[in-house]
């Protein structure tokens, strides 16, 4: 148990890191989906979120050296993230008070996007640490 407590606090350190980069910045580098600007900003902030995301696995990984390590951190943070986005999701003039309405769309385009990587990347991660030939589904 205590193991998990650590992944969790790293899957909590992970969405908090997020979500306030969205309340500082979000008014700045998401734009309305009507918009030119809405997929270039999106694709630099997946790209921005890949890079993120596979350092702070590795990271992970050099502290947790247990068996599936960054799967264990993908899944459990990914749990975290989504439940604690469905507060920061349905109170969200309250989270991200500069947002506005299509801003909030487009940072749950974003989000959803963000999930996908968060348990790809460790998938991907733990198939090159174990050294594994391919991925078997």
């Amino acid at each position: 148990m205590k193991n998990y407590f650590f992944t969790a606090m790293w899957g909590l350190a992970v969405w908090l890191f997020a979500t306030l980069f969205f309340r500082f910045f979000g008014e700045y580098v998401l734009f309305s989906p009507s918009t030119s600007k809405f997929l270039i900003s999106t694709i630099l902030l997946l790209v921005g979120t890949a890079a993120l995301l596979w350092g702070v696995t590795y990271v992970y990984h050099i502290f947790d050296k247990t068996n599936n390590a960054p799967l264990k951190f993908g899944l459990i943070g990914t749990m975290i993230g989504l439940v604690l986005d469905t507060f920061s999701l349905s109170f969200h003039h309250i989270v991200f008070p500069k947002l506005d309405d299509s801003q909030v769309i487009a940072f749950t385009a974003w989000m959803s996007f963000a999930y996908a990587l968060y348990l790809l990347i460790p998938l991907m991660i733990n198939h090159k640490v174990s050294g594994k030939e391919r991925i078997q589904v």
